[in-house]
């Protein structure tokens, strides 16, 4: 991922990055750890591991070592502590004065082997191979190396005068060490790997996401879940483009991510060869009839150009949209797409033809360049359902794109947390998504039941109705419908071991809003209302109206009082789109009821 992104980095911005040499205080990158924005980035991407980094607010790379260190089975204890002593909630303590030269940049815990190995020779004057013996014995767990080896630290200890009790307490506590000791060499290496990843996802968004997607191609819940972080950075994500993409994910000259050709199932290496040879040598493609003639139809054939069109890689020509390609109208019912192919086997017959008479005249105003059917477009859905035909994932928006305010707002998991559905042990949940696959069946029986798959932006899962609730919620089981679904985690039927998601209440994803919505409540500070700012928020829920009550709440910061009224003529239908548009202005907080 690093090699790569240094590549995009040297090919768009001229820079040659020697990685090794960056600076370890790079406050840019350190600021990306302190908000905890590491989802792509080495070692550091954990939920656990992120929450901890907001508390602990690095900055320095020492601390990027001790956390790697210390988050594991274990020590992970130690972290609340080490968090504590670093921001002066509690105070830095040594057991011996000698200890502070060797535990200060941990902030007096120990962490590292190494630190016991120098403070052995310095508290009880071990040698270096003692010390060495001592870490071995840390490390295997080693009872009987120990035990001989803790007689040789108190008698070294007393013969500096220092104080037995508390010596005895460092050896107790470094048994205690000895169960998770880690390497500080070990750890600095990954921090180290981990602070390059960092500073190229700060420095480098786009190349370094780049790198970070065409290495997570084959893992479809990495590559959305990792399209979803680019959507938050701001960063955008395009689909392939014969006149920009390259094989794999890349950047174009406005600094978009833009996908690579090689994702295109049916799209061989060949044949993206092809197209970005002559893209460099002649320029981009003017129009679909001027690829099919500068590109040799054995590289690109009927196949690619179908899979290329259904994943949007065509699109960049004017004038003409996806569904164009694979129809056919009345006065010539081939498609499209063998429209071109027909076309580009004439012209290369005809220029082989050409080379081959005698004084090679130029014949080819001879062929016409045929036109394509005049059809309506594609819907939205239809799009998408193509382009996860052909790459496996939807890449130019999500079918519930326009369900986001449904599904933060009234879902309480994401479907990928039903995974380990043993830790839902008789828990309520809702979840909505997509119904991508639908089977209305007959059991052994003769009972009906239903089976379907539901997907959201997380991933996908399968459930099973039978009996009355089928009969109750088979209306809703229909092919490409968005629905909203309450289930209940229990046992199965005469399983007591095995837990399951047992459905118990479907609506349709568009009538949620309006149902579960009771209010929304604008919450503005009195020295912001102005008659602009009025209407402005007017003008908006004019727009969306609905069943929804608007609430409006006004604070006095400078009082610390608040007054709530609710709006007597304006009720609003409760959307993203909604949400969005008041949340434009800044001085305008927006709370869901």
């Amino acid at each position: 991922i690093i090699r790569d992104a240094l590549k995009l980095i040297e090919l768009h911005h001229g820079i040659k990055i020697d990685i090794d040499t960056i600076p370890l205080d790079d406050k840019k990158t350190l600021e990306l750890y302190q908000r905890a924005e590491t989802n792509g980035t080495f070692q550091f991407e954990s939920v656990g591991m992120q929450k901890y980094l907001k508390d602990l607010k690095p900055d320095k790379f020492e601390d990027l070592i001790a956390m790697n260190a210390l988050f594991r089975p274990g020590p992970l204890a130690y972290i609340p502590e080490f968090i504590d002593r670093k921001h002066g909630r509690k105070r830095i303590v040594y057991d011996l004065p000698e200890m502070e030269e060797f535990l200060e940049d941990t902030y007096g815990i120990t962490v590292y082997q190494e630190q016991v190995m120098l403070l052995s020779q310095k508290l009880a004057g071990f040698t270096k191979g003692e010390a060495d013996v001592l870490r071995k014995a840390m490390g295997k767990k080693d009872r009987a190396t120990l035990d001989k080896m803790k007689s040789r630290f108190i008698e070294g200890t007393s013969q500096k005068n220092m104080d037995t009790k508390v010596c005895e307490k460092v050896w107790t506590d470094w048994e205690a060490f000895a169960q998770y000791a880690f390497n500080k060499s070990h750890s600095t290496c990954y921090a180290f790997v981990a602070f390059q990843t960092a500073y190229l996802k700060s420095h480098y968004a786009a190349e370094y996401m780049s790198a970070v997607l065409t290495h997570n191609l084959s893992n479809i819940d990495k590559i959305t879940f990792f399209m979803e972080e680019c959507r938050r950075m701001n960063l955008p994500v395009l689909g392939p483009d014969v006149n920009e993409s390259h094989y794999n994910f890349g950047v174009n000259n406005k600094g978009e991510i833009r996908f690579g050709l090689g994702a295109v199932k049916g799209v061989g290496e060949g044949a993206v060869q092809a197209i970005i040879e002559e893209r460099n040598k002649n320029g981009n493609f003017s129009n679909i009839f001027e690829l099919a003639q500068r590109v040799s139809t054995k590289a690109v054939n009927k196949r690619c150009l179908e899979s290329m069109a259904m994943a949007g890689a065509l699109d960049c020509f004017e004038g003409i949209h996806r569904a164009q390609y694979f129809a056919g109208d009345s006065k010539d019912p081939t498609p499209g797409i063998e429209r071109v192919t027909r076309f580009a086997s004439a012209f290369s017959n005809n220029t082989s033809s050409m080379t081959n008479t005698l004084f090679g005249e130029d014949h080819h105003d001879t062929i016409t360049v045929p036109s394509l059917a005049e059809v309506a477009p594609w819907n939205s859905l239809e799009k998408l359902r193509r382009e996860k035909e052909v790459i496996g994932f939807y890449i130019s928006g999500h079918p519930l794109d326009e369900y986001r305010f449904e599904i933060d707002n009234f879902c309480t998991h994401k479907i990928d947390e039903l995974k380990d559905v043993d830790k839902l042990k008789e828990k309520d949940i809702s979840i909505a998504g997509i119904l991508t696959e639908v089977n209305h069946r007959m059991s052994k029986t003769g009972k009906p039941f239903g089976s379907f798959t539901v997907e959201d932006f997380s991933g996908s899962i399968q459930l099973v109705l039978f009996g009355s609730d089928y009969g109750k919620l088979k209306e809703y089981l229909i092919q490409e419908s968005f629905i909203y679904l309450r289930a209940k985690v229990q046992t199965r039927f005469q399983q007591s071991d095995t837990w399951e998601v047992r459905p118990y209440s479907i609506q349709f994803l568009s009538d949620v809003s309006d149902k579960m919505t009771k209010s929304i409540t604008l919450k503005v500070p009195l020295e912001k209302i102005s008659d602009q700012l009025i209407a402005s928020v007017n003008e908006i829920l004019v727009a969306h109206p609905g069943n929804s009550i608007v609430k409006f709440s006004i604070e006095d910061s400078s009082e610390n009082i608040a007054v709530e009224a609710p709006a007597k003529k304006i009720k609003v239908k409760a959307s993203q789109q909604l949400l969005d548009q008041l949340t434009m202005s800044k001085e305008i907080e927006v709370k869901v009821n």
